[in-house]
């Protein structure tokens, strides 16, 4: 059977540039993508407790990709873990592709939330983690936002909130490019830490630190992971 049609289940992180080279298009912000892609790969292969198998399974970790509108990365890695298809890839961008240039969750098997327009993904993390936390379940919620994105004000009232209700179950991952428009005074892990939540700051391209970041005990409190990378421009 080809690689065309079939789950791609066997794939590994050398394979995902061929899997991002099969999306073609105008509109693919590959800066922004790319910033990505160690963070959602260690977490889809070493982190979260989900597969294409049980895509909908009630107490799976969630995936939220906030900053969606650079989803090639994150469409790349669903491909490698068996989620989606080089079909649905090579179909990017089309009319009757499940894979638009914002993610939606009606259409692509494995994406938790339509994404895209900016400060929505963290607020969404922040009621998922209650409403997971309220029915006493394991699973954890991860939010990628990216470092312009927390300018919006939507984010400052999720990340006071949640620092308030002591989400151990929220863990939100921020790419930094250095792409936000006034930066951060004491840097961005400061913005986090002063509400309460626990923090890190790791090479966003060091799989075994990221990893080590994503898993670190951080009980009754959030936990905010700065994935620091290469500038956007």
């Amino acid at each position: 059977m080809s690689h065309g049609t079939r789950e791609l289940t066997r794939l590994g992180y050398a394979d995902l540039p061929r899997l991002i080279g099969l999306q073609a298009g105008d509109a693919k912000h590959a800066p922004s993508a790319e910033s990505t892609l160690d963070v959602i790969w260690v977490l889809y292969d070493r982190v979260l407790n989900v597969a294409a198998d049980r895509s909908d399974d009630p107490d799976r970790d969630r995936f939220l990709l906030s900053k969606g509108h650079g989803p090639m990365a994150y469409y790349a890695v669903l491909a490698a873990k068996g989620f989606l298809t080089e079909d649905d890839l090579r179909s990017y961008g089309g009319y009757e592709s499940p894979l638009g240039q914002h993610p939606d969750r009606n259409r692509a098997r494995g994406v938790e939330i339509s994404s895209g327009s900016l400060g929505h993904g963290l607020g969404i993390a922040v009621g998922l983690a209650l409403g997971l936390r309220a029915r006493r379940s394991a699973a954890r919620v991860f939010c990628l936002v990216g470092d312009a994105e927390l300018e919006e004000g939507s984010n400052h009232e999720a990340i006071a909130f949640a620092g308030r209700m002591a989400l151990e179950g929220l863990v939100c991952v921020i790419v930094d490019n250095r792409s936000s428009s006034r930066g951060w005074p004491g840097g961005i892990a400061s913005r986090f830490a002063i509400e309460g939540w626990s923090t890190a700051s790791v090479n966003g391209r060091d799989h075994a630190a990221l990893e080590h970041a994503f898993t670190s005990s951080h009980p009754r409190r959030a936990h905010a992971v700065v994935a620091e990378v290469e500038p956007k421009w």
